[in-house]
Formats: structure tokens, C-alpha cells, sequence
């Protein structure tokens, strides 16, 4: 079903670009320094390099500034870590794009990295994910990851009427949408005692550390009956530890849709996945950029919303919100 909602290691330099398209583009606004009405190019950091979720968003990006007639740099660092992404941040500044799409890897370290990219006339988008003072964005564009969480609640309810012992299984603490998302699991617990929240547990985005927090949960609570994993690793890693305990009869319920989460679900591992929809982030991105270059309107927050995927629905609207590998 489909949400109503919608108000919605470490490689440093430029060589981590990714992919890019180009065009011929409008003239952008010359004000600022970010590099004069001949500047047409629009840089796309993300969270992690590889990651389906950003790479769907990569291809609403391409398409919209393709469209819209910009060129478009991708990078991202090999882990979501802000001490990997802030010198690809520093080196784009550097380069002085018209406008850079980003989604920090923390509230607090990528603070002043792109205050400073904002201080040199580079129009800032803030996609996903946001930081402390995010004053310096043109806009700010992510999922309504509060409703993302009470909807997995909802989804584990609806798969166990009884009641029970749920756990969350997350990345790590100061990621603003993830954090977002155990606030509303957590939120939406309180209101059924049915349910035992046991807390959440930090995989730091790696589906092996993941999957050992389960199958260590899993011996100290045998009956745990749900878990809510805040992202793609969580949740590959999720369905993993499930197998590793040889639990039966534990709902997961993942956010995002990556192929392996899909495969995941097909296979009756995860039940339910909450997709959100990356392309139309970077879309929506691209469209505040250009405004803001162009002198448009120019929407300071936008909220995207989800989709619940199941077995049920997953030749039709729940495949269609699936994520990609590739553009």
C-alpha cells in the first residue's frame, strides 16, 4: 500500500566520481562565487558510494538535470562516515560547482564543511539525510522518516495481532533520518502494551555486525517476535541473523528496497519493507537547485513519502518502488 503522505577503504579525492551526464544548460545565476552564468554543473555527494538508495536517487538526479539541461558529478564516499565524505566535500567546493546536492553523514562533523561550500556561492540541497543548522540550504529534501518508522510498527501489529518483544536494529546514533525513523518505531510502541520495545541496537551500517546484534538477541530473547531494521545493511544483515538463530516466526520488517531486500522478502525472510523514494528526492533536488540559481520559488523543506512493499503487492506498485543497481 501506498502512503498518502507526501508534504511527501577510504578513496578521499575526486577520482571516487561515480557517473555524470551532459547537456546544454540555462544560465545560472551569477551571484555568490560559485562560478558565474557559464557554471552548468550540478555536484551529487552521497551518503555511500554503491548503496541502491543513492543510486536511485543518482538517477532522478541525472534525469531531472538532463531535462533541465546541467551536467552532474557524482561521488561518495566508501562508507558513511563523515571523515571519508568531508574531504570530497572540501574538494568539490573547491571546484566551485553551480549548486551541490548532499546528504551529510552527520548532523554535526559536515556542519561547517558545507557552511563553507554555502559561504562560497555553491547552492546547497540538503537531500536525505541533514545536519544541526541546516539555515545554510536552499532546501532540504528527505522521506517523512517519522511515519516511515510508525508504519514498520503498524506492519509488525498487523502481523502480530498478539503482541510481543520488538527490537530495532539501526546504523549509528546522529544521522538525522535514521534517528527520525526509531523515534517514530518507538513512538508507535508506546501506544500498544501489547508490545515490548526492547531498544535499538547500532549496526554501523555493516550487514555483518548487524547480523551478529540479531542472533546475539535472539539467544538472550528467544521470543522476540519483531524487528525493525532503520536501513538497507540493517536489514540485508537482519534477515541474516534470523537465519543464523534458525528463528522461525520473526517478523522483519526493513526500510528500503534494495534487490537484496526484495530477494529477501520473495524468499519470506523480511515481510515487509518500507520504500521510500529516492529518485524523486533527487528530482525534487535538482528543480530547488535550479530555482535557486535561476531566481524561482524556491521551497525551503519538502517531505517524500513511502511505500509499503509486501509479497502481495510486488507485481505491481510495491515492484515499482523498488530501488536500482544501476541508472
Amino acid at each position: 500500500m501506498r502512503s498518502t503522505l507526501r508534504s511527501t577503504a577510504a578513496v578521499l579525492g575526486a577520482a571516487l566520481a561515480l557517473a555524470a551526464c551532459s547537456s546544454g544548460a540555462p544560465s545560472a545565476d551569477s551571484s555568490g562565487d560559485s562560478g558565474g552564468s557559464d557554471n552548468k554543473t550540478i555536484a551529487f555527494v552521497q551518503g555511500v558510494a554503491g548503496d541502491e538508495f543513492y543510486i536511485t536517487m543518482q538517477c532522478g538526479i541525472e534525469e531531472k538535470a538532463k531535462e533541465l539541461g546541467y551536467t552532474v558529478t557524482t561521488q561518495g564516499p566508501q562508507k558513511f562516515d563523515p571523515t571519508l565524505q568531508k574531504p570530497i566535500v572540501d574538494s568539490v567546493t573547491a571546484s566551485k560547482p553551480a549548486a551541490l546536492l548532499v546528504a551529510p553523514t552527520d548532523v554535526q562533523a559536515m556542519q561547517a564543511p558545507l557552511e563553507q561550500a554555502a559561504a562560497a556561492g555553491i547552492k546547497v540541497v540538503l537531500v536525505d539525510t541533514t545536519v544541526n543548522d541546516p539555515s545554510f540550504a536552499v532546501s532540504q529534501i528527505s522521506s517523512d522518516n517519522i511515519g516511515g518508522g510508525k508504519a514498520a510498527f503498524e506492519a509488525i501489529q498487523e502481523a502480530k495481532p498478539d503482541g510481543g518483544k520488538v527490537l530495532v536494529i539501526s546504523t549509528d546514533p546522529g544521522i538525522s533520518t535514521v534517528d527520525a525513523r526509531v523515534d517514530g518505531f518507538e513512538e508507535a510502541t508506546k501506544g500498544d502494551s501489547s508490545f515490548t520495545y526492547l531498544g535499538v541496537q547500532y549496526s554501523h551500517n555493516d550487514p555483518a555486525t548487524a547480523a551478529n546484534l540479531v542472533s546475539a538477541a535472539l539467544q538472550k530473547d528467544p521470543d522476540i517476535v519483531g524487528i525493525f531494521a532503520t536501513n538497507l545493511f540493517a536489514a540485508e544483515g537482519s534477515a541474516t541473523g534470523v537465519r543464523q538463530a534458525g528463528a522461525k516466526d520473526v517478523t522483519i520488517v526493513g526500510f528500503d528496497a534494495g534487490p537484496n531486500q526484495i530477494k529477501a522478502l520473495q524468499d519470506g525472510t523480511v515481510q515487509a519493507l518500507v520504500a521510500q523514494q529516492p529518485s524523486t528526492i533527487g528530482m525534487d533536488g535538482v528543480e530547488q537547485a535550479d530555482a535557486a540559481l535561476t531566481g524561482g520559488s524556491v521551497e525551503k523543506e519538502i517531505q517524500t513519502g513511502f511505500t509499503i512493499i509486501t509479497k502481495d503487492n510486488l507485481s505491481g506498485e510495491g515492484g515499482d518502488a523498488a530501488y536500482k543497481s544501476t541508472c
